[in-house]
């Protein structure tokens, strides 16, 4: 039977396993989806004695870090820098990124013209397939940090009025708000918020968090992450397939 899995530090409530599982019964595919938590990126190599692993997603916070353990990148992954998705061929492992189709998939139907700033909260792998896709569709890209480096990137305590007012989308990258800390939120500050701005959260579980709530109380339009994680899932499994 082949094997497929996901490889991160904490696992118990991953969208990946659920999804696969559901997707294999429910078209009677002969696959198992299994759960790698590694403690360090380096236990990745391990896997490589399981000879029926036929692929493997990347979570965090392992999404950059597993880079040196692969033998090859497609041409996304190595332009973002990280990888989401490893698509193995007679032992070769092969490093993808599908963030960037499910992230493109799911903003498609929302970006406006006025869209052409986007503030992006985070800067590990997802928050470099984000800014991928909004720059390859026209728009400008800073980002929010704790830890600030570069031109481009600011601390929380610098989002003032007129970055606000200039950016009308903000994406929401890290971890903050996930289930089970569903009381934790990103500081940013809300009453800035209009109709205009587009916010959005990749995290999916809770649906609503409260970076989202917030946001639409004060007038914004939001946007979780479920479609996101579902369109870079099924891309994943169609890079597995090719080839096959």
């Amino acid at each position: 039977m082949n094997k497929f899995g996901l490889i991160g530090r904490t696992l118990g409530h991953s969208f990946s396993r659920k999804f696969f599982l559901e997707k294999f019964e429910n078209e009677k595919i002969e696959s198992d989806y299994l759960n790698f938590e590694l403690n360090e990126v380096s236990e990745v190599l391990e896997l490589r004695n399981m000879v029926d692993l036929k692929g493997f997603n990347v979570t965090v916070p392992y999404k950059e870090s597993v880079i040196p353990f692969l033998d090859e990148m497609s041409t996304d992954a190595e332009q973002i820098g990280a990888v989401n998705t490893v698509q193995i061929i007679d032992g070769k492992w092969i490093g993808h990124n599908t963030d960037v189709f499910g992230f493109k998939q799911m903003i498609k139907p929302f970006f406006k013209s006025h869209h052409q700033k986007a503030m992006i909260l985070g800067t590990g792998g997802a928050s470099k397939a984000v800014a991928h896709v909004l720059e390859e569709i026209g728009a400008e890209v800073i980002y929010i940090s704790r830890h600030p480096k570069g031109e481009f990137e600011f601390a929380y305590q610098d989002i003032n009025d007129t970055m606000i007012d200039a950016c009308k989308m903000i994406v929401n990258t890290t971890p903050v708000g996930t289930y089970p800390n569903v009381k934790e939120e990103v500081k940013i500050p809300y009453e800035l918020l209009t109709p205009k701005h587009l916010v959005v959260d990749l995290i999916y579980n809770p649906p609503k968090t409260r970076f989202l709530e917030r946001s639409e109380e004060n007038g914004a339009w939001i946007l979780n992450g479920r479609t996101m994680l579902e369109q870079q899932a099924e891309e994943a499994w169609r890079i597995w397939n090719r080839n096959a």
